[in-house]
């Protein structure tokens, strides 16, 4: 946990707090603000820190297998089950287990985990007997629970099993003051930068929160060895060949940006979240279209995950457009 700002100052009294605790945790914050850090951090300072540490990406996980891999199987449970197989929880047993990504879980897993967390048994696909499990359940989310349960997406109920303690990490653009340290660190001595230099740094919006920085100070070590890179060498870092944005991004189309939609009662002012959200759909859709209709192109070519694209396909009502 690199930086001496406030905001990661609370964060880590909260993690000492309680880490030695057995209490469920929920990580909030966007991507790659360093969640999977944090729930390490709470497994190894806790009582738990010999047992097993057990980690599974909800979102990564196709919905008609995630109930089999966090709960386990029975042979004969469905086709191609040749074989038994315990689940995650099991796997986890006397452990941490690390739900990253729960806000993308299945409507009908929500429900099946919400009985776990009260009953701590889980019950194989196919099974009949019930396992108890003895696991401590960290889980995190980039997207906001508070929207998703309007919308209907994600269970209040599940929300405050998990939220019992919650803990938010700040984005990048939230600490600024720690990225000299962090560039120091993910650095170990290889490349350097000057004072100018990480005043120009630290002065980048960072969309891509602690894992962009990261991934800029290895593209500098494998570029430019030991040398010290000044202000314009480091900005540089974060384009590719021939200025182009990286990762590589859609041309920006001012002309195809929609009009300012004036505020109802008032011809002068401006409706701030129906025009950021008619922006954000027309850059969509244009990526869609250049990557034909593929959510793993779009999703890189807007520097979104591909689940984050597809919430924002879902609230916006962008249908996906067929491949030709």
């Amino acid at each position: 946990m690199i930086g001496t700002s406030a905001v990661m100052r609370d964060v880590r009294d909260r993690i000492d707090r309680v880490a030695s605790s057995a209490a469920t945790v929920l990580l909030t914050g966007p991507s790659g603000s360093g969640k999977d850090v944090v729930a390490r951090l709470l497994h190894q300072r806790g009582t738990r820190a010999a047992a097993p540490f057990i980690a599974v990406n909800c979102g990564a996980v196709p919905a008609e297998l995630i109930e089999s891999e966090i709960f386990g199987h029975e042979a004969g449970a469905f086709t191609g089950a040749a074989r038994a197989r315990c689940g995650r929880f099991e796997a986890a047993d006397t452990g941490t287990l690390f739900l990253d990504e729960v806000g993308d879980m299945p409507a009908a897993m929500q429900v099946k985990l919400l009985r776990v967390l009260e009953t701590r048994v889980v019950e194989r696909v196919g099974g009949m007997i019930g396992v108890a499990v003895d696991v401590r359940l960290v889980a995190a989310t980039n997207l906001d629970l508070d929207a998703a349960i309007a919308a209907g997406r994600f269970r209040e109920d599940l929300f405050y099993r998990l939220a019992v303690v919650e803990i938010r990490m700040p984005a990048l653009s939230e600490r600024r003051d720690d990225i000299p340290l962090l560039i120091e660190h993910f650095a170990a001595g290889g490349v350097g930068f000057t004072r100018a230099a990480l005043r120009r740094l630290a002065e980048m919006p960072w969309r891509g929160n602690v894992r962009e920085l990261r991934n800029l100070v290895e593209r500098a070590v494998a570029l430019h060895g030991t040398e010290t890179l000044d202000a314009d060498t480091a900005e540089a870092l974060t384009e590719g060949p021939r200025g182009t944005p990286w990762p590589p991004a859609i041309e920006r189309r001012t002309r195809n940006l929609p009009p300012r939609p004036p505020v109802a009662d008032d011809p002068g002012g401006i409706d701030l979240k129906r025009l950021l959200d008619e922006v954000e759909q027309t850059y969509i859709e244009q990526a869609l279209s250049d990557a034909a209709g593929g959510i793993a192109e779009s999703a890189r070519r807007l520097g979104l995950r591909r689940t984050t694209l597809i919430e924002k396909m879902r609230r916006l009502n962008i249908v996906r457009l067929p491949v030709h």
